[in-house]
């Protein structure tokens, strides 16, 4: 099996925020935890950051909703329309925020008044949004651009190659495994840097030294990657 389609057949672990590393962000990672019904969230931050895994893990954790850019006006309309004492999601997680049209904007700006309006009843819900920039900087309509500042703000940062070496290497002591740190800084430097995929890959590497019977090494890690019809390099 070459390592591209490795990369595509490998499931990375379903987001959670158990297993969401947080390195610099662990405050976001705490407001997270946090959420309650009246609260909002707008969390933004390059590509690779962690925003997608934090929504998906706060509806998941939450019993909410997770909306993607690509169905936003859809679903963000209805949500919107929804009269005040009917039963709404207990959170509403909006994704790609910088990747939704006008129309989707639009959705979200009356979502986010359905919000203000509902925050001290009984039946508030809490939203959190994600996008690629500062609500300031964010190419939107004004009147979306300052609700994204009515509650909790957090700048998500990548994760420094250091984080990632700590955190597989208390994942490997978590399973179990016995992996030296060579293996470690290996799977950073010759595989790709998203962890989500490189919690998979470490889940893979165990389940083939168990296979083969094989210590957990960087030559075993070749091989298992190798493309069978291409000389490992």
């Amino acid at each position: 099996m070459n390592r591209q389609l490795l990369l595509d057949v490998l499931p990375a672990p379903a987001p959670t925020l158990g297993n969401y590393i947080a390195g610099p962000n662990g405050q976001a990672l705490e407001a997270a935890r946090q959420m309650a019904p009246g609260r909002a969230l707008y969390l933004w931050g390059p590509s690779g950051c962690g925003r997608s895994h934090l929504l998906h893990a706060i509806a998941h954790q939450h019993g909410g909703r997770y909306v993607g850019a690509q169905a936003a006006h859809a679903e963000l309309a209805t949500l919107a329309q929804t009269a005040p004492t009917d039963p709404m999601p207990a959170i509403v997680a909006v994704d790609d925020l910088h990747r939704m049209d006008e129309a989707g904007q639009a959705a979200l700006f009356a979502l986010y008044n359905r919000w203000r309006e509902s925050a001290a009843t009984g039946h508030a819900f809490a939203l959190a949004v994600a996008g690629d920039r500062a609500p300031l900087a964010m190419p939107l309509r004004e009147d979306l651009r300052t609700r994204l500042g009515w509650d909790l703000v957090f700048r998500l940062d990548p994760l420094s190659d250091d984080d990632k070496l700590a955190a597989l290497a208390a994942q490997a002591t978590e399973r179990g495994l016995q992996l030296a740190p060579e293996v470690i800084s290996w799977m950073l430097t010759h595989y790709v840097r998203d962890m989500g995929r490189l919690s998979a890959l470490l889940d893979a590497l165990d389940r083939y030294s168990l296979a083969t019977r094989r210590p957990l090494t960087i030559p075993l890690l070749r091989t298992m990657l190798a493309d069978p019809d291409t000389p490992t390099s």
